[in-house]
């Protein structure tokens, strides 16, 4: 009897236990919904005028229009476009009234970046996103100087190394610019959202653990009455 017991109460404790986690990550689910939708509303909003004081948190993915002359320096950053394969996000700085800023201006393939050159000028308008992309870890290799290679959107070694402030607009509109470049434009697709498949194998280890729970209580009672 202290077996059956015993059965029981683990058999009934794992399985509460793995339910919570299942339950759990359906409330994140909800959770991370409601951060994609909010952050969703506010790319899509009508661009402002750059503010004069930003804060990272407060005004990431903030729609702004700016109007400058872009320098001629650039940086590539090297990335992969799904179904076009390997190529690179061309940053280059705006000259702006108050300090210039760093531009996304979208992605070129490695064909059409051989070679790749620009000039200075003339004076446009550009819609884009502000963005302070978290895309440095311990893993990401050294930017290529020499070559002029960058492998993640630092934007603080960025705006280093060109002499801008710490700002960077990712590009959503410009008709002005034409050219082999494509707009990448800010979106929610890279956030992960995996919470429904987390949720759905704690409820299948839950299940699981239920099924087998009720096989050994099964055996042990038989075991017993014999």
């Amino acid at each position: 009897m202290g077996r059956l017991a015993f059965l029981v109460v683990i058999g009934l404790g794992g399985a509460a236990i793995l339910i919570s986690l299942g339950v759990w990550q359906i409330q994140r689910l909800a959770w991370k919904e409601g951060v994609i939708a909010e952050i969703d509303s506010r790319i899509a909003a009508d661009p402002v005028a750059l503010p004069a004081q930003l804060d990272r948190a407060r005004d990431a993915y903030l729609p702004v229009q700016v109007t400058g002359t872009l320098r001629a320096d650039f940086l590539r950053i090297l990335v992969s476009k799904k179904d076009v394969g390997a190529g690179y996000r061309i940053i280059r700085p705006m000259l702006h009234p108050d300090g210039d800023i760093l531009i996304d201006l979208g992605f070129v393939t490695t064909e059409n970046a051989s070679g790749l050159k620009f000039e200075e000028g003339p004076p446009l308008s550009i819609v884009g996103n502000l963005q302070w992309p978290q895309e440095v870890d311990g893993f990401t290799p050294e930017p290529d100087l020499q070559n002029n290679i960058w492998f993640a959107r630092d934007v603080d070694a960025m705006a280093a190394a060109l002499g801008t402030r710490p700002i960077l607009a990712v590009r959503r509109d410009a008709p002005q610019l034409g050219g082999p470049l494509s707009p990448m434009p800010v979106d929610t697709r890279a956030i992960p959202n995996d919470h429904l498949q987390y949720a759905v194998t704690w409820f299948s280890l839950a299940a699981i653990w239920s099924l087998m729970t009720f096989f050994f209580l099964r055996r042990e009672s038989g075991a017993t009455k014999s």
